[in-house]
């Protein structure tokens, strides 16, 4: 079993650094996309929740374990956001699905493609809000209502 692994490990090692792949290309990917997922944390965490004087990140909504960025290529990445609602009957669930989606649209600096879920099982609807909140044209009939629209500026914008 040992001589197994061994020669596991050197057949990836060497497949690794044959690729291009070797330890310093590597180690620097996983940093690149801490990076990625530090700066999406830093612009979701204080989006104000539309009920409460609270932001995601003190209600708990949000943390810095739900956001996952994978390289799609050079210079496009996926954004992957799970979140839990404070309750499993929230019935704002899709609107902060909706200003968590426009706070990204306005402010992430880099190229991305967005995904939106509530985490498995901590909702009640879960599955028809992933849906709502990942459809590009509900998404901008909601934002064209312009009482919606209001809310979300006031949860999304920095205050002053």
């Amino acid at each position: 079993m040992e001589r197994v692994s061994g020669l596991l490990s050197w057949t990836l090692s060497r497949f690794l650094w044959l690729s291009g792949l070797s330890e310093r290309g590597a180690a620097r990917q996983p940093r690149i996309m801490e990076e990625k997922v530090l700066e999406v944390y830093d612009l979701i965490r204080t989006i104000r929740d539309p009920e409460k004087p609270n932001t995601l990140e003190g209600l708990e909504v949000v943390t810095e374990s739900c956001v996952e960025v994978q390289e799609i290529n050079e210079d496009d990445y996926l954004v992957i956001i799970r979140f839990t609602p404070t309750v499993p009957h929230c019935s704002l669930a899709t609107l902060i699905g909706l200003c968590l989606r426009v706070k990204l649209h306005w402010c992430l600096p880099f190229k991305h493609k967005l995904e939106i879920y509530i985490s498995e099982g901590t909702h009640s609807t879960e599955e028809d809000i992933n849906k709502q909140i990942n459809d590009k044209e509900r998404v901008a009939a909601a934002m064209e209502n312009p009482n919606l629209r209001e809310i979300v500026e006031q949860c999304v914008l920095e205050p002053d």
